[in-house]
């Protein structure tokens, strides 16, 4: 797969079909929307091409925010290779860029800079100076300067669109298997596993420790049942995300217990994938009264993959 930053002065890609939007999440909504560009590229013997921006607009748009992200870019990248989107073309987002007109960026982006021959988009999707631009007006400028638009409905799950927001907000408020839902897949978290207090060990319940990476949406502090995925197997475990209140400890970070392998993981890559909310955070009055409930979360745990892997099966 081509990664492109801006627009480069390239021989013409054969057909352009393409998609315009951020895709943060990759869940079912864009997945629908991508299969759609590369199912039309591949009939054509064309390109199966997305525009995306770097950085997301919002923080240009509205500084303030705070906007949390559902993928880091080097996993929006993979997943746009996984859906088989042959190009990925990055957009500095400015405020000159946020300034276009709806008919320049149609003109200048669109036409003049990638010569897109079909272009899928939502049917609810704005661009351009203010947002002005509407699927109408795209639909009437693409007559113009010759090329296909095509409104694709969003996917509804159980009354609800799926959407990023709607996501963030469902793993912000721990409901991870409705978000699992609406992702198509297990939400997680990518990090290298450091070196802590070893305050599990001392406790009879060893954990690797993740960072939170900056940015990211995270799951309300609590016990969750997990899996964790390192060199390509997916492993059952516990999952902690708080600050260790019973240590009086302040910084915020995800701890996991593998239920049942011993592996040494420090300095190892892992995603910690969580699949439901147990309990949340709580300070217990001793170390050995939080090793006691340790234990029972960790059977709650076992419990809960358990009614996962016979949900999963046919």
């Amino acid at each position: 797969m081509l990664v492109t930053r801006g627009l480069p002065a390239a021989s013409p890609r054969p057909y352009p079909v393409a998609a315009v939007g951020n895709f943060d999440g990759h869940h079912r909504g864009h997945r629908a929307l991508l299969h759609q560009v590369v199912e039309t590229a591949h009939r054509a013997g064309g390109t199966a091409l997305v525009l995306t921006f770097d950085p997301h607009p919002v923080t240009i748009l509205v500084p303030h925010a705070n906007l949390r992200f559902l993928t880091s870019p080097e996993e929006k990248l993979i997943r746009f290779e996984q859906a088989g989107i042959d190009e990925v073309v990055f957009l500095e987002f400015t405020p000159a860029f946020a300034a276009l007109s709806p008919e320049d960026f149609i003109k200048d982006v669109l036409h003049g800079g990638l010569g897109v021959a079909e272009l899928f988009v939502g049917e609810h999707f704005a661009f351009g100076k203010g947002r002005a631009g509407t699927v109408t007006d795209l639909i009437r400028f693409g007559r113009q300067y010759g090329f296909q638009v095509h409104p694709v409905k969003p996917v509804i799950i159980d009354g609800e669109i799926v959407s990023s927001t709607r996501i963030r907000q469902l793993i912000q408020e721990g409901q991870m298997e409705r978000a699992a839902t609406f992702l198509g897949r297990l939400y997680g978290i990518t990090g290298m596993v450091r070196h802590g207090a070893k305050r599990g060990q001392s406790l009879g319940w060893p954990t690797a420790n993740l960072k939170i990476p900056a940015g990211r949406v995270v799951p309300p502090d609590g016990i969750y049942s997990a899996t964790v995925m390192w060199k390509g197997e997916t492993l059952g475990a516990a999952a902690y995300v708080g600050t260790r209140p019973t240590f009086e400890e302040s910084e915020r970070l995800i701890e996991v217990y593998l239920l049942d392998r011993e592996c040494d993981l420090y300095g190892q890559m892992i995603t910690v994938q969580f699949v439901e909310r147990l309990r949340a955070d709580e300070r217990f009055p001793s170390p050995e009264a939080l090793a006691r409930q340790i234990a029972l979360d960790v059977e709650r745990a076992r419990a809960s993959l358990h009614r996962m892997a016979q949900a999963r099966q046919p």
